[in-house]
């Protein structure tokens, strides 16, 4: 069977990082695309139909709603559809706060509909590289973990939304959801999380530099972003007690998608071997170092999985509870930074 589906808001998520999977997959059909006043869908989807209300997306011919709108309506958007009996996709943030992320949870289940959250970066080619190596016992057992998620920008940000900023908005949000999550896949819940929270340029709504440092029973995870950094780091450092994994820039999926590149055309998503990562590990009498293949991956796995468990209960690839868990920890940040100390949960 075909997953009948409709997307709400074709935006950057939308159009580079929703449709063209959809569209490529054949167990889904791209029927709707909900855009309040432009019909930009149509310029890659020409079959598709443009609605210009949310509800339109909730009709009998369609089973599955994809909401990638501004923040603020994810929760009242999922809600609608799951009334409706719609399974549903939503864009990260889930929600502003774990309590609500929970409240959607639990709401799936009472109507009996998949809810996922759109956290793709599980599927980076680079955070599953480091996946495998912790997972290979190439480190060691690993003792510090450190992502940097760093940016450049300049001026007000050109999404009315985002340059007003408010619950849910902001880098943390944005890019910290990404990175706490991937902490989050490889190491659990955290014992204690400190937190330093910055505001560096005056275009910025709220903060846009953080420090978050999650502390586990041997494990410190020290998280980062900034949007003012206009020469990046590593974006992985990982060093166990039989070496180090330094990886420099990011996943190239993202930036294939901007360029135009669309699945499933061969090696749309390929690293050159130039950006592999290199090991830095321990012989016994010396230190020695090689360069790591980066693994092969695509964000359409996360599609392929939606399929299995919406058609087949299979296990799915982002549990949604899980979402509700990394919020916890971004709440237990904004404690942090706000008392100064460590936060236990």
């Amino acid at each position: 069977m075909k997953i009948r589906t409709a997307i709400a808001g074709f935006g950057l998520s939308g159009k580079i990082f929703q449709a063209p999977f959809i569209h490529a997959d054949p167990n889904f059909e791209l029927k709707k695309v909900y855009e309040r006043k432009t019909e930009r869908a149509k310029g890659e989807y020409p079959d598709v139909q443009i609605v210009r209300s949310f509800e339109e997306l909730l009709t009998d011919d369609i089973d599955l709603v994809i909401i990638s709108t501004p923040n603020d309506t994810h929760v009242p958007f999922a809600k609608q559809a799951m009334a409706a009996g719609k399974h549903v996709v939503v864009e990260k943030p889930v929600a502003a706060t774990s309590t609500e992320a929970a409240e959607l949870c639990a709401f799936a289940k009472k109507q009996g509909v998949v809810l996922s959250v759109f956290q793709n970066r599980r599927l980076d080619s680079d955070f599953l590289t480091v996946k495998n190596l912790i997972e290979a016992g190439e480190l060691g057992e690993v003792l510090d973990y450190e992502a940097h998620y760093d940016r450049f920008e300049r001026g007000v940000n050109p999404k009315p939304w985002k340059a007003a900023g408010g619950a849910g908005v902001g880098v943390l949000y944005d890019l910290g959801v990404h990175i706490i999550d991937q902490a989050y896949v490889l190491f659990g819940m955290p014992n204690e999380v400190y937190a330093d929270f910055r505001q560096q340029r005056p275009e910025s709504p709220g903060i846009d530099n953080f420090e978050v440092i999650l502390y586990y029973d041997k494990v410190k995870a020290i998280l980062s972003a900034g949007e003012v950094v206009a020469r990046q780091g590593p974006h992985y450092m990982v060093s166990g007690r039989r070496g180090t994994f330094i990886k420099y820039g990011e996943d190239v999926q993202e930036a294939a998608l901007l360029a135009g590149k669309r699945p499933p055309a061969p090696d749309w998503d390929a690293e050159g071997e130039e950006c592999w990562g290199t090991l830095y590990y321990d012989d016994g009498a010396q230190i020695l170092e090689k360069k790591i293949p980066t693994v092969v991956s695509s964000y359409a796995r996360y599609y392929e999985n939606l399929y299995e468990v919406i058609t087949a209960g299979a296990p799915a690839l982002v549990p949604p509870e899980q979402t509700a868990d990394v919020l916890r920890i971004i709440e237990a940040a904004q404690m942090s930074n706000a008392k100064k100390r460590r936060i236990a949960l």
